[in-house]
């Protein structure tokens, strides 16, 4: 069974022409055209539409979309990892749902609000006991005290220099250039400077540069073992060219 490209865009809630484009770049190609020139996607091409949306969702630009699928052609293995995920932000939301709720019967009926319930969902600091191990007390309160003190147009701007930043690593691996080559050292330095903006993390400190040198190199590792991590940068063969590029440029530039 197929469907049409008018019937996917409408399934899918996106347009034709997005559709168009997408086969344009080789992003996703019809599974066959027909004799009027309309586009048709079978089964197989839903579920690598599906997986481009999900994607799109997590905020990755198209060339980077690209690289992952390529790099993950186990579209089952793919998707079972992105429902771990979905299913997380589902009870995050749900969480979230509740709390507002809750405070919206509370305000209107003039009953008391409950201030352990209410931001049930908006907790930033899941990672606080693994950070503090990892480090220490101070290097937590030093970032959660420097994340609570940014506008939103600060937070916002941070995250697209991180995506960025890792859409450019991925791009890099791809083009399968050298860890020691110039450009790939330059994103390493990009990388170092953006860690060295996040106060409490060694690189911060400016004092210890054989902390500093350490913490990059020990970074690189995690970035490979922790599947968290990995996936930020296309999978564990693209983290560890992240790996690679971090230890020299940290061996030979800190």
């Amino acid at each position: 069974m197929d469907w049409s490209i008018q019937d996917i865009a409408r399934i899918a809630g996106t347009t034709s022409r997005t559709l168009r484009h997408y086969d344009g770049i080789g992003l996703l190609k019809p599974s066959r055209t027909g004799n009027n020139g309309y586009r048709y996607y079978n089964q197989a091409a839903l579920v690598q539409l599906q997986r481009i949306l999900l994607l799109r969702g997590l905020g990755l630009g198209l060339p980077v979309i690209s690289q992952v699928l390529d790099d993950e052609a186990d579209a089952a293995k793919a998707l079972t990892g992105h429902l771990e995920w979905l299913k997380q932000e589902q009870d995050r939301l749900a969480r979230q749902i509740a709390s507002v709720t809750q405070t919206i019967q509370a305000v209107k009926g003039g009953g008391e609000i409950m201030a352990e319930d209410m931001f049930n969902g908006f907790d930033h600091t899941q990672y606080k006991d693994e950070v503090e191990e990892r480090w220490d007390n101070d290097a937590y309160a030093k970032g959660d005290s420097w994340w609570r003190g940014m506008s939103a147009d600060e937070k916002a701007a941070w995250k697209q220099r991180s995506q960025q930043l890792g859409e450019d690593w991925i791009a890099a691996a791809a083009a399968g250039i050298a860890p020691d080559s110039e450009e790939a050292q330059d994103i390493a330095r990009r990388h170092v400077e953006w860690l060295t903006g996040i106060p409490g993390t060694p690189a911060s400190d400016t004092r210890g540069k054989g902390d500093v040198k350490a913490y990059v190199t020990g970074l690189g590792e995690m970035y490979v073992a922790d599947p968290r991590f990995a996936k930020n940068y296309g999978g564990v063969e693209q983290a560890g060219f992240v790996r690679d590029t971090l230890k020299i440029y940290a061996t030979e530039s800190l």
